[in-house]
């Protein structure tokens, strides 16, 4: 298993490479070790998947157990993991600070931080506030003895605000702040794409998985873009599946659910790597 420094500096150079990479997200320890063993390079939690498998709404999980599921993860896999930390579990830069050195020492190589209070029924915190936390964020990130990575999230867009200006000015401001990746869900075009890379220095993330939008590692690569996750649409894929089986069976009592069912010997061999 490799450590933390060698993780976090993996993760880091991962970010320096000419073409973007994706950066899938399990949401429980099968689903890292799965995505390790076809070959990803890195990991990042979905704190909406592991809500949804704890039986609650995305922000509905608190600080402390979504951190312990962060480590269980890293601790699950050779592969460096960033963790969604939603908006730091907290309101003051103090706050977010504290939560970003307790993902240091988790195990983690990185994690992201959000402009928006949990449950996205808020507006986005002013360009100022949300940039100061972002800076004790990115200096307790950067306080480590190993690379750690901050990811700042302008949220803008998901809560109903699609301004590609706020979003920009959002995402420079918490550059300046020091966040070593910039993230902006809800981008969904080639041109608001190509204009945040322009106007940004730091690498960008762009989120797939969305309904509607649907653009190739290569494409978003030739953009610019240096990152790709999904979210939760993993986790909402493998439920779409669930929630089809359990209507079948509620609704006419059959089970050919189960002709598409990965088999058992399949799953027995893949986490045997592990055992």
């Amino acid at each position: 298993m490799p450590t933390q420094a060698q993780k976090g500096a993996a993760f880091k150079a991962l970010h320096d490479r000419d073409n973007a990479f994706i950066i899938p997200n399990p949401w429980d320890v099968g689903t890292a070790r799965l995505l390790q063993g076809s070959g990803f390079e890195a990991l990042a939690t979905t704190s909406a998947g592991f809500a949804f498998s704890v039986g609650k709404p995305d922000g509905g999980v608190d600080r402390d157990t979504m951190l312990a599921h962060a480590a269980a993860i890293a601790a699950a896999t050779d592969l460096p993991v960033s963790a969604d930390l939603e908006d730091g579990y907290a309101v003051t830069p103090d706050e977010v600070a504290d939560t970003v050195r307790r993902a240091a020492a988790a195990g983690l190589a990185g994690c992201s931080i959000e402009d928006v209070a949990r449950g996205r029924a808020h507006e986005p915190y002013d360009i100022e506030t949300a940039a100061a936390r972002v800076k004790v964020a990115a200096a307790a990130a950067h306080s480590q003895p190993f690379p750690f990575m901050l990811t700042a999230r302008a949220e803008n867009f998901i809560v109903g605000r699609p301004d590609l200006r706020d979003t920009i000015a959002r995402l420079r401001a918490y550059e300046d702040a020091g966040a070593d990746v910039l993230f902006a869900p809800g981008l969904s075009t080639r041109d608001e794409i190509a204009e945040v890379i322009r106007c940004v220095k730091r690498p960008l993330n762009v989120i797939m998985g969305l309904s509607g939008v649907r653009f190739s590692l290569d494409d978003l690569s030739a953009m610019g873009v240096k990152r790709v996750s999904v979210g939760s649409s993993l986790a909402r894929t493998a439920l779409g599946a669930f929630v089809r089986a359990m209507d079948e069976m509620r609704t006419t009592g059959t089970f050919d659910f189960a002709d598409t069912a990965v088999k058992g010997s399949e799953m027995n061999a893949a986490f045997a790597k592990f055992a």
